[in-house]
């Protein structure tokens, strides 16, 4: 089923990838049933330089410069282990630039993992605007580095892109300066509805009717907000809050403590189900670190939540540790699919597909005709995972696990 009720003649999906199911999928769910190869051809010169062509009949010498005039060019940009995020991103720039120049009235960059966001800040006080304060050695870290977050915008307004999608963005500094260059066009889509949907119609967690024995924890002080709001669209008074405190003793060594601005301690919450929620995971020490410290709670289940999963060798091998129950995550990094990436954790990772909710929000901003749907995404989970019963899909067959 598409969202929407037929292909607006006046929309484009293509993507930095031909090959791309990410894009694919997204260009499905809004009625786009050609396949982008035959949209866009990703033409490479003999000296290996990059020139894309959107494709035109080749009889019509009429619209000439002039095939997307008028029309809205979305380009899907995800990560690759075929070209690296620099190849991808230098895509995007000559992609936008050539659906300008044929025309194209808008150009909406659809990049669920935003590249260059750790990249977020320089090497000076002005280069950044954080939450926090910065101090000398927060400057230091980025001693000798560009803002390249900054960079990144601006290269992208300078190219065509008008508009900016990505999902759960985790910093400040990035929202502030992307706001900035596209004068508000830019959509950092956090996905409360669906981790909402899912714990509560999914068998993941045990708690109460009004979620008695759940606790929501937040592993630092920055995703305070962020598990604050996932605690107002669940809905469940009685479950508790938590959050955690972290201290970076080395590059890869962290400390855990109960942060002292924690809403509960751990009294009266042994046996109780966790769900840790975080906006990205890399090396997994800080995760693994944190499931480690919650241990002394006893908890029945323990559930991390993660919108981007950077799925290293490092990362797996260190996340396979007992202490983390189930990992519950968004195919932003489409690459998590693949059984591989996963690894040993395939066992116990749930991944929710998120296309047909970006495609969704897209027909919103571009004010298309949609079959609006409450709970666009699906879900992809190993037979291998315990609570496998039967290949489950759709969000809305969730319903029927429930004892």
């Amino acid at each position: 089923m598409t969202l929407s009720t037929s292909q607006s003649t006046n929309v484009v999906v293509v993507s930095n990838s031909s090959d791309n199911p990410f894009a694919i999928d997204i260009a499905y769910a809004m009625g786009q049933y050609d396949d982008i190869a035959d949209l866009i051809s990703m033409k490479q010169f003999m000296n290996s330089e990059f020139c894309p062509r959107f494709i035109s009949d080749e009889a019509d010498f009429d619209k000439i410069g002039r095939k997307l005039k008028g029309k809205s060019v979305i380009i899907v940009s995800t990560g690759s282990h075929v070209k690296s995020r620099q190849e991808l991103a230098m895509s995007n720039f000559i992609i936008a630039r050539a659906a300008k120049e044929n025309g194209a009235a808008r150009v909406i960059l659809v990049e669920p993992d935003l590249f260059y966001s750790a990249q977020d800040r320089g090497p000076h006080i002005s280069l950044g605007e954080t939450s926090f304060e910065r101090d000398i050695k927060d400057v230091k870290k980025f001693d000798g580095q560009p803002f390249t977050a900054k960079l990144y915008a601006q290269m992208l307004k300078l190219s065509g892109v008008d508009t900016v999608m990505t999902i759960h963005n985790h910093s400040d500094s990035v929202q502030k300066i992307f706001t900035e260059v596209f004068e508000g066009d830019f959509h950092n889509l956090i996905p409360y509805e669906i981790y909402a949907h899912y714990l509560l119609n999914s068998d993941i967690l045990h708690y109460g009717e009004d979620g008695e024995g759940l606790v929501l924890c937040a592993p630092d002080k920055g995703a305070r907000d962020f598990v604050k709001e996932m605690y107002k669209t669940l809905g469940l008074k009685k479950a508790k809050f938590i959050m955690l405190d972290k201290e970076r003793t080395n590059e890869r060594k962290v400390e855990i403590t109960l942060h002292k601005e924690s809403e509960h301690t751990f009294d009266g919450l042994d046996g109780a189900s966790i769900v840790l929620f975080d906006d990205m995971v890399r090396t997994g020490s800080t995760v693994v670190k944190s499931c480690q410290f919650l241990k002394q709670i006893n908890p029945q289940r323990m559930v991390f939540a993660v919108s981007h999963f950077y799925a290293s060798d490092e990362g797996r091998e260190r996340m396979a540790h007992p202490a983390l129950g189930e990992i519950l995550t968004l195919n932003t990094l489409p690459t998590i699919l693949n059984r591989d990436e996963q690894g040993r954790l395939r066992k116990k990772m749930v991944v929710l597909k998120v296309e047909k909710w970006l495609a969704q929000e897209l027909c919103n901003i571009l004010d298309l005709p949609q079959n609006h749907e409450a709970n666009p995404y699906k879900i992809d989970m190993s037979s291998k995972n315990p609570r496998f019963k039967r290949k489950i899909w759709f969000s809305e067959e969730l319903h029927e696990l429930q004892p």
